[in-house]
């Protein structure tokens, strides 16, 4: 296997993780308007998350690193073509992160109650933005023979990559709710499960349109294995939550996250960003990619910088095991 080869995988690795941890962050603030019935109920969402949120990100701050590093054709490619929708993304995870520093500063209702509505808003966009745009990824767009993206936003907004949308919009929430039932206790936990079983009936129906559609389309016998994963893994994720084994059912929603990424990835090798106008202009592994140097030193710094991460953060999800409920509320439990 070429160092390409290995970094395309590295990258892929990445951005599952990013999916698998920020997934349920981003299910979360979502729930914070859809299952929270008071403020402090959405105290205890907003917890459950607040010492990992932050740590979360900086998978994607990698992915995109190694990105730019390891494909620097990808990189230009995909960041000038999904310039607005990407940048929306920022803006999004920027809000969020100072609303989950500000909501707290000021003790006025208006102050924290709008601060809460943005972590909604920017945990569902951004939530709904990565399907489109790696469907977009997935599906190919208008690359020209000097590899520039030639296409419009309308481009962009087609039925497949909005369906991805779809897809990850509520397989997030899905996720999140799972993850709330795991860390927290109470009247609100019982919800969660009750809300993790409707949004995860509704999931199941458009992962399986969605991932159905790409095999059909660029799918191999690697792809098909990685589908059926996929929804063997939610499935039993949904009959675990119906069993009220959290545990189990937060673990499968992550393999379905992971096992969902893992198609998308290999039904796109060996091309990175495939072109609809000419498949010779398609951007791959080969010509979008670094000096195999580059690549080298590359793996070095990965070799050593990774175990560390991994380890920093692992401890972090270890200190923050233990559930909470609105009795660990200061002001609720007055």
């Amino acid at each position: 296997m070429e160092l390409h080869d290995v970094w395309f995988v590295l990258i892929a690795v990445l951005w599952t993780g990013y999916f698998f941890l920020e997934g349920f962050d981003f299910g979360v603030g979502i729930l914070t308007q859809l299952l929270a019935r008071d403020r402090p109920e959405r105290r205890v969402l907003i917890n459950t998350i607040g010492p990992v949120w932050d740590g979360n990100e900086v998978w994607l701050l990698t992915a995109g690193g190694a990105t730019f590093a390891a494909f620097p054709e990808w990189y230009a490619t995909l960041f000038s073509g999904f310039y607005l929708p990407l940048l929306v993304i920022l803006v999004c995870l920027i809000v969020r992160g100072v609303a989950f520093e500000y909501r707290a500063k000021r003790p006025e209702e208006n102050w924290q109650r709008n601060w809460e509505t943005a972590i909604f808003w920017t945990s569902l966009v951004p939530a709904f933005l990565w399907g489109v745009a790696f469907g977009n990824i997935v599906r190919g767009v208008k690359i020209d023979r000097h590899f520039e993206y030639v296409g419009s936003l309308l481009d962009l907004l087609n039925p497949y990559a909005l369906l991805g949308g779809l897809v990850t919009l509520t397989l997030f929430t899905f996720h999140g709710a799972v993850f709330t039932a795991l860390k927290t206790v109470g009247d609100i936990r019982v919800r969660a499960r009750k809300l993790a079983l409707k949004v995860g009936l509704v999931t199941a129906v458009v992962a399986l349109a969605f991932l159905l559609w790409t095999q059909a389309d660029s799918g191999d016998g690697k792809s098909l294995v990685a589908l059926i994963v996929a929804v063997a893994a939610l499935v039993a994720a949904l009959v675990a939550n119906q069993a009220g084994r959290e545990g189990w059912s937060f673990a499968l929603s992550g393999v379905t996250i992971v096992a969902a990424v893992a198609m998308l990835f290999l039904s796109l090798f060996p091309n990175v960003m495939p072109s609809t106008l000419e498949g010779d202009w398609s951007l791959t592994v080969t010509n979008a990619s670094s000096s195999p140097y580059t690549l080298k030193i590359m793996t070095w710094c990965a070799a050593v910088a990774t175990p560390l991460v991994l380890l920093y953060q692992g401890w972090t999800y270890w200190v923050f095991r233990k559930r909470i409920g609105t009795q660990h509320i200061a002001d609720a439990a007055h």
